[in-house]
């Protein structure tokens, strides 16, 4: 299929000449930093925030633990939905990388010779962050900005047009967003079975001090305000 960006006459190269230009301007180490962020660094970010955000719906328990749980689930699921789903689109679209088309690119990562559009990091870092913003509004502005900050760093280090960035946020927008109500209705049962799993349960709610029992006054604790009443009205 006929490339999507032909020449630096076209904005989607002009702004890839803009953004991957600030490489050549800074010093190398920070380079090396951004390529490690861009690569790795921010996928493994978005994972520790789903199990931080899993780990805070866990303790916290409540009625609406099983469905907290199982809109975390999803988010992951998620990502690999929409990762699956770009393979044909790659497929069809069969962009080559700038570097291939365009010179004078810094280009931070070698060995990328497979099609640009649409960017894998992008669409599963997008999917991860939508996928939790479903789940847990604070975590998922968080998740949004950093899978924002994946798209800057591909464009950066010279390996994707800014279009396959935008694509790839489009793709885990709507992957994470369009199947998350039937997914829901499978997951949420789910969860819900596990937390009443005498074995599993703990992966949707944390359990309970051993020994003790609810209402139970532990030795030392105050009593109630309602107890203590009692015992001055006796």
């Amino acid at each position: 299929m006929a490339v999507l960006a032909e020449s630096g006459s076209n904005p989607d190269v002009d702004l890839l000449y803009d953004i991957n230009g600030l490489a050549k301007d800074a010093p190398h180490w920070f380079d090396r930093v951004m390529e490690f962020v861009g690569e790795y660094g921010l996928l493994l970010a978005m994972v520790l925030l789903v199990l931080w955000s899993w780990w805070s719906v866990r303790r916290r328990g409540g009625e609406d633990a099983a469905s907290s749980v199982a809109a975390l689930l999803w988010a992951p699921l998620a990502a690999g939905i929409a990762v699956l789903v770009n393979v044909p689109i790659r497929g069809f679209v069969e962009r080559p990388r700038p570097f291939v088309q365009h010179q004078g690119l810094d280009v931070l990562v070698s060995g990328k010779t497979d099609f640009s559009f649409v960017s894998d990091h992008a669409t599963i870092t997008m999917a991860l962050g939508v996928g939790l913003f479903v789940a847990n509004r604070r975590f998922g502005i968080a998740g949004i900005g950093l899978a924002l900050l994946e798209g800057f760093c591909r464009v950066y280090m010279g390996v994707h047009y800014p279009t396959d960035v935008v694509g790839g946020f489009a793709l885990g927008t709507a992957v994470a967003l369009l199947l998350s109500p039937p997914a829901m209705a499978l997951l949420t049962p789910l969860m819900r079975a596990v937390e009443r799993s005498p074995r599993a349960g703990w992966i949707v709610r944390r359990r309970p001090v051993s020994g003790a029992r609810e209402g139970a006054v532990l030795p030392g604790a105050r009593k109630s305000v309602e107890s203590e009443e009692r015992d001055l009205a006796a």
